[in-house]
């Protein structure tokens, strides 16, 4: 017999295997209800929705005969509203076709009068031409001329009668144009005139150089006046020592020179270290500055006209009209002047404003060199343009602005009356200046003139000249008949008061280096 724990063990394991068939069972016949339960409710579910499509489908039914019957009424209305338009428009064809046919049988009548009226006119026509002929042969019988010689008399006389209407016409006409043209160039003058308010800069002949002490004054003078006579033959001016206190005059016709002298002069004394040859190197650094101030003063000139792209050497040739002037009036601030005059006249008659401002910019070139190169300064201004690419049209107008060639444009004619405006408008200039100048340049001329000169310069007001001769060409006897010569050709050339000093410098200097 097993032992009681063995028994006890198997009576377990037995109990176990069948709470665990038991509880399969007992799982299985929920699952089994669970599931039926499912189905059961997923079954009503489907005949619900059924029930629910049948009830959707029934009423999109309805609805889709209602929409086709509510569609078919609406067609119907269309048809017959458009049944009743084609009626009326039936109904007013036919009017218009009655309407037609009454004008039809209208027209019919008209031609029917028209051609009976016409058989009339031909018939008149043709008893006019008979009549006509008849009378024309008795005209000739009785005034014994032939149709083609009266056509001709009668012809003569209307041209005759006509050429004087048509010439009083005409100078009514001329009359009136005229009339507007002054009235409108009157108006356009005025208003570029009165648009351009510019300040008037008239020259002088001297210069004053403020000093720091009246013992100044005897440095620049120098031991036996060597200095003052370096400085006078380096600028070629006059310097005026007297007894204005604390300054030093310059004195020149020549405003280039009396720059270069002031600016010299300036520095001289800012520095203290007069002698001759410091007077040469700062004279040169003057001349030096007052260059690069007129290649300012030009590209300023272009900057202020709206002109920029001009060729350096044109613009260099402006800024030197700084130092030029005529009857008194600076050549720059005439030029930049009369460039604004033109571009004003120009904007209002139409014209081409760049030419016009260029050329009123640029017309009188010429004078910046004019004591260099022979000929008018407008001819002479017109060629160094042309060489330097100023446009065609810009050339003429300064060509032509004093009447040496031809004006060919508009432009021209607007640059020579802005030319005249500037120059002629109270304040502008004066004439004693202008002649006084002249006369100081014819004398430098002559004396240039002859053989041997280095270079000279009127000082003194055009009291004196002083003409440095070549050392190596000239002798002092010949210095001595040079004077005299240069004196006798001023007496017969010149017209001047009282009397004019000539004196010859004969220099000689030996340079050299010690290395």
């Amino acid at each position: 017999m097993p032992p009681p724990g063995v028994i006890t063990l198997l009576v377990g394991i037995v109990l176990l295997i069948l709470g665990v068939v038991v509880g399969y069972f007992v799982g299985f016949d929920r699952h089994k209800k669970k599931t039926e339960a499912t189905i059961q409710s997923a079954e009503l579910r489907a005949a619900q929705i059924i029930s629910e499509a049948e009830a959707q489908s029934k009423e999109l039914v309805l609805k889709g005969k209602d929409e086709t019957i509510q569609l078919r009424e609406e067609t119907e209305r269309e048809l017959d509203r458009r049944r009743r338009d084609l009626q009326r428009l039936e109904e007013r064809v036919d009017k218009r076709q009655e309407q037609l046919d009454k004008r039809s049988e209208q027209v019919e009548q008209r031609e029917k009068r028209l051609n009976q009226r016409q058989s009339t006119v031909d018939k008149r026509f043709k008893d006019l031409e008979k009549m006509e002929s008849q009378h024309i042969a008795e005209l000739e019988r009785i005034s014994a001329l032939t149709q083609e010689e009266a056509k001709q008399l009668l012809l003569k006389s209307i041209e005759q009668d006509t050429r004087q209407d048509m010439a009083k016409v005409i100078r009514a006409v001329e009359a009136e144009a005229n009339e507007e043209a002054e009235r409108r160039a009157r108006r356009v003058i005025i208003m570029a005139m009165e648009r351009l308010a510019s300040d008037q800069v008239s020259e002088s002949t001297v210069s004053a150089v403020a000093l720091p002490t009246d013992e100044m004054k005897g440095r620049i003078i120098g031991r036996q006046g060597r200095n003052i006579r370096a400085i006078e033959a380096a600028t070629g001016v006059d310097l005026v020592v007297d007894d204005t206190p604390e300054a030093i005059i310059i004195s020149s016709f020549d405003p280039v020179r009396r720059e270069v002298a002031r600016l010299a002069l300036t520095k001289l004394v800012q520095d203290g270290r007069i002698h001759p040859t410091r007077i040469e190197k700062e004279v040169e650094k003057a001349r030096e500055e007052v260059e690069r101030a007129m290649r300012e003063a030009g590209d300023q000139a272009a900057i202020e006209t709206g002109l920029q792209g001009l060729h350096p050497e044109i613009l260099k040739l402006v800024g030197r009209l700084k130092f030029r002037t005529s009857y008194g009036q600076n050549q720059y601030y005439h030029a930049i002047e009369t460039s604004h005059l033109a571009g004003m006249i120009a904007t209002e008659l139409g014209a081409d404003v760049k030419v016009a401002k260029m050329g009123g910019l640029l017309h009188d070139l010429g004078k910046a060199v004019s004591h260099e190169v022979e000929g008018p300064h407008a001819l002479v201004g017109a060629e160094i343009a042309k060489r330097y690419g100023v446009p065609p049209k810009a050339v003429n107008c300064i060509a032509a602005h004093h009447n040496e060639v031809e004006a060919e444009t508009l432009e021209t004619i607007i640059v020579a009356t802005a030319d005249a405006i500037s120059g002629a408008r109270p304040g502008a200039r004066r004439e004693a200046l202008e002649t006084y100048v002249k006369r100081l340049t014819a004398l430098e001329e002559i004396a240039n003139s002859f053989e041997g000169v280095s270079e000279s310069f009127a000082i003194q007001a055009g009291r004196e000249i002083r003409v440095v001769v070549r050392p190596d060409s000239t002798d002092d006897m010949a210095a001595i008949k040079l004077s005299r010569d240069i004196a006798k050709k001023v007496e017969d050339n010149l017209e001047y008061p009282g009397q004019i000093k000539i004196t010859v410098i004969r220099e000689m200097r030996a340079v050299d280096y010690a290395k």
